[in-house]
């Protein structure tokens, strides 16, 4: 029920941009655009309300509060990303759920590391404000997991290739 609302939803806004690119490409622009949104709100909302930008001191290691928010934010975005490229995107996918979520969590660990890599990259040498070095690194991000996903954790096998 949820999936049908979600895709009628979307193939609503599909027809004028019908001519400019596959239905699968924009559902995954309008579902990757609602993730990474809901990513970044989250980890604006992290870093400003729930850390309230200070550091997370665990023993002799402390965690800065642009790290701890792209963690937090993560935990949010993760499950709503999966259930959005499995079910609305990439539904003609002939791998294995199992299969998918484990790819699925490999390129989204890639994607945490290139996270934490970029906005301390952005933050600590660029001396870049930490959501706008985030919405910097979301662009880096999204363009490296798109083509991950397209061509690698949702692929469609060929019938002669073993899963």
């Amino acid at each position: 029920m949820l999936k049908k609302r979600i895709v009628g939803f979307i193939d609503f806004f599909y027809p004028p941009f019908s001519r400019l690119m596959p239905l699968q490409t924009f559902r995954y622009a309008a579902c990757g655009g609602t993730t990474t949104l809901l990513d970044i709100m989250m980890y604006w909302f992290s870093y400003n309300y729930i850390l309230h930008k200070d550091n997370i001191h665990l023993g002799t290691w402390t965690l800065s509060p642009y790290v701890a928010s792209v963690i937090i934010a993560f935990c949010v975005s993760f499950p709503t990303g999966f259930f959005l490229n499995r079910n609305i995107v990439f539904t003609g996918s002939t791998l294995h759920g199992r299969v998918q979520l484990f790819r699925y969590f490999v390129l989204v660990i890639i994607c945490i590391g290139l996270n934490i890599i970029f906005i301390k990259l952005f933050v600590e040498q660029f001396h870049i404000y930490p959501t706008i070095a985030k919405v910097f690194t979301t662009v880096i991000v999204v363009s490296f997991s798109y083509l991950t996903q397209k061509n690698f954790t949702f692929r469609v096998e060929n019938s002669n290739e073993q899963q």
